[in-house]
């Protein structure tokens, strides 16, 4: 169980629920690098546009070769990965991903915001082509559609600094847990958390968690005090941290490692595509490039995989 079986993503200074830090009072952007002195904040560098590759231009479908474009869908509410700035732009890691992968393919990415649990129906009814929005490689999903896997995540949990709730990650009993919708932290919760709890005889958390369709409403809730704790995919905990200027903390260990897989419809020579593309920006070295600026680089992996889940 990890990442956004859902999915989950922050709004910029001083602009209530503004979507390009995180959502919060007293939020404002700041450097969140490692703390050196000028380093850069995620996101502010650029990345060198991909090089396309004819052969892998060639496996393109007629369709959508002759459209010029990959119309991906992105939940723009799961920051670092997909989220709106300040202008109301879609960015984040997926974001540049699709555009190098679209750039492999000879074609330009068009990225439109979606509801996370609108975006794998869309897929097999041909209104996306790709879905990227830090989807967990699941068995379940494989049944509908191919992931073609580039990066990994875990789940993690973070509460008010200084933990004064005293919140133990391996037990939640009882807690209040907020939570994205439609996400694998949501699932967790119903299917793991809450049964374990029932059988230690210990009380279970409130509403099988409290479920907000945008992660920033969860991260939001935490920040406020309406919830202790909140669960979400490693890389969105980790800079909603930095984007609250120390009013969350982590608690624990990421668990539950597991593959984002890119959302193709089943069984089409774009997958084969989308698989080659992340491969060659793996081995040219975009592919890096994109994860350092967003400071995800620990998510990297060195072969995408079509359909890998292991659960």
């Amino acid at each position: 169980m990890t990442a956004r079986t859902r999915r989950t993503r922050l709004m910029a200074a001083g602009a209530a629920l503004a979507a390009s830090t995180l959502l919060v009072t007293a939020c404002s952007s700041s450097s969140s690098g490692s703390g050196a002195s000028g380093s850069a904040a995620p996101g502010s560098s650029s990345v060198k546009a991909a090089s396309a590759d004819p052969s892998l231009a060639a496996l393109v479908p007629a369709g959508v070769k002759s459209s010029g474009k990959l119309v991906v869908a992105a939940d723009a509410s799961y920051a670092p990965n997909e989220f709106k700035d300040e202008k109301g732009n879609i960015v984040g890691m997926d974001v540049d991903l699709a555009n190098a992968i679209a750039q492999k393919l000879g074609l330009t990415a068009d990225v439109q915001n979606a509801d996370f649990t609108s975006i794998i129906p869309g897929i097999s009814s041909n209104k996306y082509q790709l879905g990227m929005s830090s989807f967990t490689d699941t068995k379940e999903r494989e049944q509908t559609v191919d992931m073609v896997t580039y990066f990994t995540a875990g789940s993690a949990g973070a509460v008010k600094k200084g933990n004064p709730d005293k919140i133990d990650l391996k037990d939640l009993c009882g807690k209040k847990v907020a939570v994205q919708t439609g996400t694998t932290q949501a699932d967790e919760i119903k299917d793991v958390r809450n049964p374990e709890c029932v059988k230690a005889g210990k009380p279970t958390i409130p509403n099988d968690g409290d479920k907000f369709t945008l992660q920033t409403d969860v991260t939001g809730a935490l920040v406020a005090g309406r919830d202790q704790v909140m669960l979400a995919d490693s890389p969105v905990v980790d800079y909603a941290i930095k984007q609250t200027n120390g009013q969350l903390e982590k608690i624990g260990d990421t668990y539950d490692s597991a593959p984002y897989g890119i959302v193709v419809a089943k069984g089409t020579d774009l997958t084969k595509a989308v698989q080659g593309a992340v491969q060659s920006l793996i081995a040219d070295g975009t592919y890096k490039s994109i994860l350092d600026k967003w400071g995800v680089d620990a998510g990297a992996i060195a072969t995408s995989e079509v359909n890998a889940a292991k659960s």
